[in-house]
């Protein structure tokens, strides 16, 4: 199937546009699948700018990047106009250095971390690793200081911790972020699991749509609206709120860290991993609203569209 020219003219204006482009499900600050995550995780760590395309708010250009690279899925990477590849690649070319020297970032300490795994974590693992062989123990921490293990072969590139004589591999900022963590192995009413816990972590506080009002009256809080195009358009933000898909996470970031900040969108899920970025980066006094704009409209604002 030959890609018509008017997509193919598009495609090529953004990637002479821009040279670091990702196609991606959702955006930077709220992608909306776990593999453009990744890769918006890593750029994030490496690049204060670069330019994304949502391809769900465009299926000619969703198909299109597809046949233009001869590469069959998304999120696709593009630097200086070349595909770079997608979620996999970019991974491993993050944790070997490739990526670093092609953005010219300098190269990350390799230090491994000092980390704490308790008994019970390491009883758990063993347990749970006996029937692993040739895997290792993969610890990924995102910017948000969102966390996942899982099982993989090991690479000569991974950064290795060792604690209670278990061995965790990190790639490299994820490295960086687990200085100080204490793994346990924690029971709660949704089941048994592994924690991690961070030194000197910042909790996020749970705002109701209630208490939004009131703080927004009394214009001591500070709202950003983390939604992407087609939700902004489905239902206006609030007239208060600032959005950060128009000022952008470097502007917003800039705010006085003491700043109080509540931050929404249509349920209060990605708001969260939005919440936990900025705390991530050093924001003390950050708020979450639950059921985000969709409780608005039902509790506050019944002539706000709900969809």
């Amino acid at each position: 199937m030959s890609l018509a020219t008017p997509v193919r003219d598009r495609i090529e204006s953004l990637l002479k546009e821009h040279r670091v482009v990702l196609f991606m499900k959702g955006t930077r600050y709220a992608p909306q699948c776990g593999f453009s995550a990744a890769v918006a995780n890593i750029l994030n760590d490496l690049l204060p700018e670069y330019h994304t395309v949502n391809v769900l708010e465009d299926s000619e250009i969703r198909e299109g990047i597809k046949e233009y690279g001869q590469w069959p899925t998304i999120p696709q990477l593009y630097v200086d106009g070349d595909l770079i590849g997608g979620a996999d690649i970019v991974r491993q070319m993050f944790t070997n250095g490739e990526l670093f020297t092609l953005f010219g970032v300098a190269p990350p300490d390799r230090t491994p971390p000092e980390i704490t795994i308790t008994d019970k974590a390491a009883e758990a693992i063993r347990q749970g690793t006996a029937d692993a062989t040739g895997l290792a123990l993969h610890l990924e921490i995102g910017p948000n200081y969102q966390a996942g293990f899982q099982l993989a072969p090991a690479a000569s590139s991974d950064i290795v911790a060792v604690s209670n004589g278990i061995e965790v591999h990190f790639d490299p900022t994820s490295a960086t972020r687990a200085k100080g963590i204490v793994i346990d192995w924690v029971s709660t009413v949704q089941g048994e699991g592994l924690s991690l816990k961070f030194p000197g972590a910042v909790e996020i506080h749970a705002m109701t749509v209630q208490q939004l009002k009131q703080r927004l009256e009394a214009g001591d809080i500070t709202l950003i609206d983390v939604r992407p195009a087609h939700g902004l358009a489905a239902a206006a933000p609030l007239p208060q709120a600032r959005v950060l898909e128009q000022e952008g996470y470097d502007a917003l970031s800039a705010l006085p860290k003491d700043t109080e900040l509540a931050f929404i969108c249509h349920h209060g899920i990605s708001s969260r991993s939005a919440a936990e970025r900025f705390v991530a980066h050093g924001f003390t006094k950050v708020y979450n609203v639950e059921g985000g704009m969709d409780a608005w409209a039902q509790y506050i604002d019944p002539s706000v569209p709900r969809y």
